[in-house]
C-alpha cells in the first residue's frame, strides 16, 4: 500500500493563529523515522517553493511527495481559481507528486463558514471542476476533490449532489465526511472507482457533534481532541480500508490527524507518538486483511 504522512499531523496548518508550527526538517525526519516514505506538501511556505530545494530536502529524508492541497473559490468566476490551480499543478509536477487535492473554498480564513450554494453557483462549481480536471490531467496529475468542513461542499447532501452532478475524482477524507454527516463507507459505495486519494482520520463523535451543531469552532474542536489516532475514535476505519481494497483502490493512504500544538514539543513524544499509533493500527488491519486473503 502507498502510505504517506501529512504535515498537519505535526500541527502545520494553513490557517492563521493555528498554533506552534514545527520546522520542516524535524517533521520530515520524524516521518521517515516512523517508516513513512512520502509526505503531502503542507501549506504554502512550509516546504521550499523552489523545486530543486524542495527535491533536495525530500531526498535528504528519503521521502517523496505524494500530493498537495489547494483550497480555491470554485463557484464564482472560474479563471482566478483555474490560474491558481495551474500554478499549483505545475509546482507539484516539478516536485514529483501524483495528486492535486482540491477543496471548494469559501471567503475567510477559517473553516467555520457555512454557505448553501444557489443552483447557479452549483453549475459554476461543476464547470470549474470540469475545467480544473482538464488542466490537472494534461499535466499528468490526478485531481481529487476534497469535501471539507467549512467549505462550499461539506454536508452529506452536498457530497451526494456532487457525485450525481459531476464525474470528478474524490479525496475520501473519513473525518471531514463524518463531520458533514456522511458515513465514509456509504460515500465509498456511491463513488466507487472515483475515489482517487484517501485521508484517514479517526474522530471523537461527541466533539464532532458539537462542530456540526455550531457550538464549537473547528480549530477549537481540534484543540479539544476532535481527531484521534486510528482505532481510538468512533469511526470504523477497518471497514473503510476493507471497502477500498475490495474496490481495487491503488492510490495513496495519507495518515492525517489534524493537530494543534501550544508550544514546541520536546525531543521525545509529541505528534509523532500519535502518528505512530495510527501507523501501527493501519498495519494491523492491513496484516489481518492479507492473512484473511491467504486462508
Amino acid at each position: 500500500m502507498k502510505l504517506a504522512g501529512a504535515p498537519i499531523s505535526w500541527g502545520v496548518s494553513e490557517l492563521p493563529d493555528w498554533g506552534y508550527r514545527m520546522l520542516p526538517e524535524r517533521v520530515l525526519g520524524e516521518m521517515r523515522a516512523l517508516g513513512l516514505h512520502a509526505t503531502e506538501l503542507g501549506p504554502p511556505g512550509f516546504l521550499p517553493s523552489e523545486t530543486a530545494e524542495l527535491r533536495d530536502m525530500l531526498a535528504r529524508h528519503g521521502l517523496r511527495l505524494a500530493a498537495g492541497f489547494l483550497a480555491a473559490v470554485l463557484h464564482e468566476a472560474a479563471e482566478p481559481a483555474l490560474e491558481a490551480i495551474r500554478r499549483h499543478a505545475d509546482g507539484l509536477v516539478a516536485a514529483g507528486a501524483d495528486v492535486l487535492v482540491l477543496a471548494a473554498a469559501l471567503p475567510g480564513d477559517s473553516y467555520d463558514g457555512h454557505e448553501r450554494l444557489s443552483d447557479a453557483a452549483w453549475s459554476a462549481l461543476v464547470e470549474s471542476l470540469r475545467a480544473a480536471d482538464q488542466e490537472v490531467s494534461k499535466r499528468g496529475l490526478t485531481l481529487a476533490f476534497h469535501p471539507h468542513a467549512g467549505t462550499a461542499i461539506e454536508r452529506a447532501e452536498d457530497v451526494s449532489r456532487l457525485i450525481e452532478s459531476s464525474d470528478v475524482g474524490l479525496c475520501l477524507d473519513t473525518g471531514h465526511l463524518f463531520l458533514g454527516g456522511a458515513e465514509p463507507v456509504e460515500v465509498l459505495h456511491a463513488a466507487g472507482a472515483r475515489v482517487r486519494h484517501v485521508h484517514l482520520k479517526d474522530v471523537a463523535k461527541p466533539i464532532a457533534e458539537q462542530v456540526r451543531s455550531g457550538r464549537l469552532p473547528y480549530a477549537a474542536a481540534v484543540r479539544s481532541g476532535l481527531y484521534r489516532p486510528l482505532g481510538q475514535g468512533d469511526l470504523d476505519i477497518a471497514a473503510v480500508v476493507q471497502r477500498l481494497n475490495a474496490s481495487g483502490y491503488e492510490g495513496w493512504y495519507v495518515l492525517e490527524q489534524d493537530t494543534v500544538l501550544a508550544a514546541k514539543p520536546g525531543p521525545h513524544g509529541g505528534p509523532s507518538d500519535s502518528v505512530r499509533r495510527s501507523l501501527e493500527y493501519f498495519e494491523s488491519i492491513s496484516s489481518a486483511r492479507r492473512s484473511a486473503s491467504t486462508t
